[in-house]
């Protein structure tokens, strides 16, 4: 007999609303959307590259660009995110590997990753 919720509108899972946010959550959440803004900005990257490869007149809007407002927070984005992604993927292959598996350094290690995360954040913004 296969199984039939009691409720058939309303979710067959518990929503995010339910869960007590913790750390990990966190960490684990970041990691993807820092993976996404990786992804959503090679573009981006190409797009640069071709600029200072091609044409002068192409370097020059290239460089212009990066000297802008949005091409200074959009690099400073994608490095956040690039430090982000990095930090907390070792942080898991630690994890998958055995070491640091318990509840404790699992949420000490997220901590790690955010501050080191925050702190790289700030330097880059002073650099830009």
């Amino acid at each position: 007999m296969p199984y039939r919720p009691k409720n058939p509108q309303g979710p067959l899972s518990p929503r995010l609303s339910i869960y007590r946010w913790h750390v990990g959550m966190v960490a684990s959440i970041g990691h993807r959307i820092s993976g996404l803004v990786l992804v959503l900005f090679v573009p981006l990257y190409l797009w640069l590259l071709r600029g200072m490869t091609g044409s002068e007149d192409n370097f020059g809007i290239v460089s212009a660009w990066l000297h802008s407002g949005l091409g200074k927070v959009s690099i400073w984005l994608v490095g956040v995110s690039l430090i982000y992604h990095f930090c907390n993927g070792v942080r898991f292959l630690a994890i998958d590997a055995g070491w640091g598996d318990s509840r404790d350094s699992m949420r000490l290690s997220a901590r790690v990753v955010i501050f080191v995360t925050v702190f790289a954040a700030l330097l880059l913004a002073v650099m830009l």
